[in-house]
Parts: structure tokens; sequence; C-alpha cells
């Protein structure tokens, strides 16, 4: 199985960027706990703050893997682009959050990715993105 882990705007601040809601272990150091947990898995990984270079990884990759875990950060409630690029693709795509966007302002509370994921999963931390490796598994 091969899956890609998408990283959005901000994300590779992770682990200095507002530790309070986002921890304080960098993303960099979990994939590779992600990696020993899921050993027959092959995971790959591609982060970007350009709305474009998602969409590029989005086309490049959505015809050919078996899964995308999508954390867009704030492109969640503002990019029809990704949503679209979502709906283009045939590779089924996991949208992931650190924290619960529920709880937090209400201009995160609408997401233009959830209608055409297979699922979203929110406010487990970096925990999120194991339960989103698991949701491929089931």
């Amino acid at each position: 199985m091969k899956l890609l882990i998408l990283n959005g705007p901000n994300l590779n601040l992770l682990g200095t960027r507002e530790p309070d809601i986002y921890g304080k272990e960098g993303f960099e150091s979990y994939l590779e706990t992600l990696r020993g947990q899921f050993s027959t898995i092959q995971l790959e990984y591609y982060q970007s703050n350009v709305e474009g270079e998602i969409i590029n990884k989005l086309h490049q990759v959505g015809f050919t893997y078996d899964g995308i875990i999508l954390n867009a950060g704030a492109y969640t409630h503002t990019s029809i682009a990704i949503g679209d690029a979502i709906k283009a693709i045939t590779t089924p795509v996991v949208e992931v959050h650190l924290s619960n966007v529920f709880a937090r302002e209400s201009y995160r509370h609408e997401s233009f990715l959830t209608p055409v994921c297979k699922g979203c999963i929110s406010g487990f931390g970096l925990h999120s993105y194991h339960l989103a490796i698991q949701s491929f598994l089931i």
C-alpha cells in the first residue's frame, strides 16, 4: 500500500508553532514513528505553503496511490480549488486536522474539502495521522 501524507501551510512549523494547540513535536520526527508503526505501508510525505503546489501534488499522485492524507491547514476553509482537485482525482483522500476545528474560531467550522473526502479526522493531535492511516486499512 502506498500513501501520501500531504501537509499544507504553516505545518512545517509543527513543534514550534503554537505548541499549546499543535503540540511540541515536529512532523518529521513523528513521520518516523508512523513509518515504524506501519512498516508494511509505503508512506511518502510532502509539505507546501503554496496552494498551487498542493494541487499539483494531488494531480501527480491522485490516480496511482492507494490513499492521500491531507492536512490543508487554513486552505481547508478557503480553497475551492483544492476541493476541486480532490474531486478530479480517483485516489481517496482523508482530511486531517490536529486541533478540534469545531472548538476554535467559527470560520474554521466550514471545510471546502470534507464533502469530497472519504472522511475527516479532527482533534487528536499528531495521532490524527495514525487514525487516518488506519482508515485505509479497514
